[in-house]
């Protein structure tokens, strides 16, 4: 049968994730996903694309807090809720802002980095929207993800990577927010809705790989092979995307304020405009 194999959820972005056995479905993706990150003095947006060293944060988020920690370096435990100056910033493209969570946080974040670093808070007052190229005509709110609320693959899909690879690696590497088992490899590439009870998401765009791919979800540490990039290149290379894909951008097309679970069943369903 068809259904979700595992939940994940990235509250700090590029910081490692928290496995769920069930999450809410806000507007912009589950309940806490990406909805800080680390911005550099000049309020540029950071990720393991140059700062691996972010794998290395656990992540973990109840009671009222966001607490990060790290091997030797204590922990960091900021309100949700937290106030704060707001920072405009981009992702990407997108102009957006976020609350900074003030001194206590930089401090933490520029030992640990060894750069000068802040944590901020989506910035709810400045709305980012998906790509319409591909989300649709209708608002598509974001938090800090790169570009779309939900990321989903099938283990299927992770099977033959790993068939193919000198040595496998684990889901982590692609960072997905929905895994789903039961179903061909890669059919999760269908540009249509994957509905699972009352959420319903909608592929619009295959998902573009870079290094963090490579980049062990433990330690930071680089695949000196640049595996799975490798291995992609030879059979999942999107010519029109200009990129090696593994996974489906999904936006929300029904499900707001109900929640996702693990074992939830899922049938694919085609779409049209």
């Amino acid at each position: 049968m068809a259904q979700i194999a595992s939940l994940h959820v990235y509250p700090v972005k590029s910081c490692r994730g928290i496995d769920v056995d069930s999450a809410l479905v806000t507007p912009t993706g589950l309940e806490w996903d990406r909805r800080w990150m680390l911005v550099t003095a000049r309020n540029k947006f950071v990720t393991q694309r140059t700062h691996p060293v972010l794998a290395t944060i656990t992540v973990a988020i109840g009671g009222g807090t966001l607490r990060l920690s790290t091997e030797g370096y204590g922990e960091l435990v900021v309100d949700v809720t937290h106030g704060g100056d707001s920072r405009r910033t981009r992702v990407w493209d997108d102009d957006c802002a976020g609350i900074d969570a003030g001194e206590d946080a930089a401090a933490w974040l520029t030992t640990v980095t060894g750069e000068g670093m802040r944590l901020v808070r989506v910035d709810t007052d400045v709305p980012r929207n998906a790509n319409p190229k591909y989300a649709g005509p209708g608002p598509q709110p974001l938090s800090f993800t790169d570009g779309y609320p939900f990321l989903m693959i099938s283990r299927a899909s992770l099977e033959g990577l790993n068939r193919r690879l000198p040595a496998p690696i684990p889901m982590g590497r692609f960072r997905p927010n929905v895994v789903i088992d039961g179903v061909p490899e890669h059919a999760e590439d269908a540009m249509a809705l994957f509905r699972f009870g009352d959420v319903v998401l909608r592929g619009v765009k295959h998902c573009t790989r870079c290094v963090v791919t490579t980049t062990d979800q433990r330690s930071g540490a680089r695949d000196p092979d640049q595996q799975p990039l490798r291995t992609l290149q030879k059979y999942r290379h999107d010519r029109a995307l200009r990129g090696l894909t593994f996974g489906q951008n999904c936006t929300l097309h029904a499900g707001v304020g109900a929640r996702l679970a693990v074992g939830a069943p899922l049938t694919i369903e085609p779409y049209q405009v």
